[in-house]
C-alpha cells in the first residue's frame, strides 16, 4: 500500500479522509452507529497533523503586493 510520509506523519493513500471512512466502517457497534471515541480521537490527530504541517506557513506575514492587490480589487468593487 502506497502512503504520503511526512516528517512525523503518514497518511495512506488517497489522504487521511479515506483512512477515516476505513476507520468508521470497522469500528461501527452492534447497532451500526460509529464510535464517538474513535472519532474524536482522529479528529485530535488530524487537528494536530494539520497543526505541525502548517502552523509556520500560516504564521508567515502577508506580503505587500498581495496585500495591494486586495485592496485594489476592494475599491474596483465599491
Amino acid at each position: 500500500m502506497f502512503a504520503i510520509r511526512t516528517e512525523n506523519m503518514t497518511f495512506p493513500l488517497g489522504g487521511p479522509w479515506s483512512y477515516r471512512r476505513m476507520e468508521k466502517s470497522m469500528d461501527e457497534d452492534k447497532a451500526g452507529a460509529p464510535s464517538k471515541t474513535s472519532d474524536q480521537a482522529f479528529d485530535l490527530w488530524l487537528k494536530r497533523g494539520l497543526h505541525q504541517l502548517f502552523d509556520d506557513v500560516a504564521n508567515e506575514p502577508i506580503p505587500e503586493e498581495l496585500l495591494k492587490l486586495i485592496e485594489e480589487d476592494r475599491r474596483d468593487e465599491a
